[in-house]
């Protein structure tokens, strides 16, 4: 499996409107429930105004389009990372997974997830 590691950071915050989302952004991940808007995106194109934040994340995708009858692929790379103790948050899309942990933890993961044979592409 390849990973291709993004160049950028990012922010996760909750936000009170859809209107503070800069949609331009080329990563920009939204959920919205009955009780929050959540977004994810580069951290220059993260709102002034937010609920809460957390800056400091660092992101990564699992390379390719990936088929809806794939089992278990992020399940399996979440289990590696989570038994070297690294905290993650994971976003899906049509098209694949994108993983986003700590800036710190982001060169251990990848050499972790390389020695379970991950290709990375920087």
């Amino acid at each position: 499996m390849k990973i291709k590691v993004i160049g950028r950071p990012f922010t996760v915050c909750k936000v009170d409107s859809l209107d503070k989302i800069d949609f331009t952004d080329k990563y920009c991940f939204v959920g919205k429930t009955d009780e929050e808007i959540s977004l994810i995106c580069s951290t220059k194109h993260a709102p002034a105004e937010t609920i809460s934040r957390s800056d400091g994340w660092r992101g990564f995708r699992l390379q390719g389009q990936m088929d809806f009858s794939l089992v278990g692929v992020l399940a399996e790379l979440t289990g590696i990372l989570a038994g070297n103790k690294i905290s993650l948050l994971a976003v899906g899309t049509y098209n694949t997974d994108y993983v986003l942990v700590k800036e710190d933890d982001l060169e251990k993961a990848l050499l972790i997830l390389e020695d379970q044979d991950y290709k990375i592409i920087r």
